[in-house]
């Protein structure tokens, strides 16, 4: 009893440390979201000289504060010989403006989110990959969470990219620690695949859960932060740091 004692209350203390040093470099990265940028970071599969189908799943370190704590992921996909790429994403301040939190768009697939290079984190494409496609528009179109958007725990534009990942494991997800919301399990459930499809978790709401899977190793849910260990690609999974160790493959 002694020994849970002491686990937890470190738990706790790390959590707390986390925050308040979250909110310390926070406060050193805001921008003027109006003028920062969205161009190509230039990591991305030019469409005019790759005409095999791919789909792509982004990350990049959120806007302003948010960023010290947690990425926005997007899904992109490029049909055989399409000129663009379509991109798929949640984001919250259309529905604070009565608006779809889904966004469809053929914005730059690699771009900034404002200012913020992003990382290629999926990368499917060859044969099969056009009907995989078709499947990504269909899910994405049947998210259940259209009309409602929380920074934390979610549903957040990270449960949305979580969300598509179970339904279609051909992508072979593994979400970076840092994706706060991707533990929020839609429809209240408390047990799910993992985004990978390589195993299970328990979660919930979000807020705690534990997670175990062949892609993404062993994590734990503490209050939307990730503290993990991936043994396929070793590396440790901490809030705001995010892997460390070797990248996912």
């Amino acid at each position: 009893m002694r020994l849970v004692k002491r686990v937890f209350t470190g738990i706790v203390v790390l959590v707390v440390v986390t925050v308040i040093t979250g909110a310390i470099v926070g406060r050193s990265s805001m921008a003027d979201w109006r003028t920062a940028s969205r161009e190509s970071a230039g990591i991305g599969p030019d469409p005019a000289t790759h005409k095999e189908a791919i789909a792509q799943v982004y990350a990049a370190r959120a806007f302003s504060w948010r960023g010290a704590f947690g990425v926005h992921t997007w899904i992109a996909t490029k049909p055989s010989n399409a000129a663009r790429f379509t991109v798929y994403e949640v984001i919250g301040w259309r529905v604070r403006h009565g608006g779809d939190a889904l966004v469809v768009s053929q914005r730059p697939a690699d771009g900034r989110w404002f200012g913020n290079v992003p990382e290629i984190i999926a990368d499917v494409r060859g044969e099969g990959v056009d009907a995989l496609i078709k499947k990504i528009d269909q899910v994405a179109r049947d998210y259940p969470y259209r009309d409602a958007y929380r920074v934390w725990p979610g549903p957040n534009s990270n449960t949305f990219t979580a969300f598509v990942a179970r339904e279609i494991p051909e992508l072979g997800l593994d979400l970076p620690p840092t994706a706060i919301g991707k533990d929020f399990i839609p429809g209240g459930g408390l047990v799910a695949a993992t985004p990978s499809g390589t195993g299970y978790q328990i979660s919930l709401f979000g807020l705690a859960g534990l997670l175990a899977g062949r892609e993404e190793g062993l994590e734990i849910n503490v209050l939307g932060l990730t503290f993990g260990v991936d043994f396929k690609d070793p590396a440790l999974k901490l809030p705001l740091a995010g892997r460390i160790g070797t990248a996912a493959n």
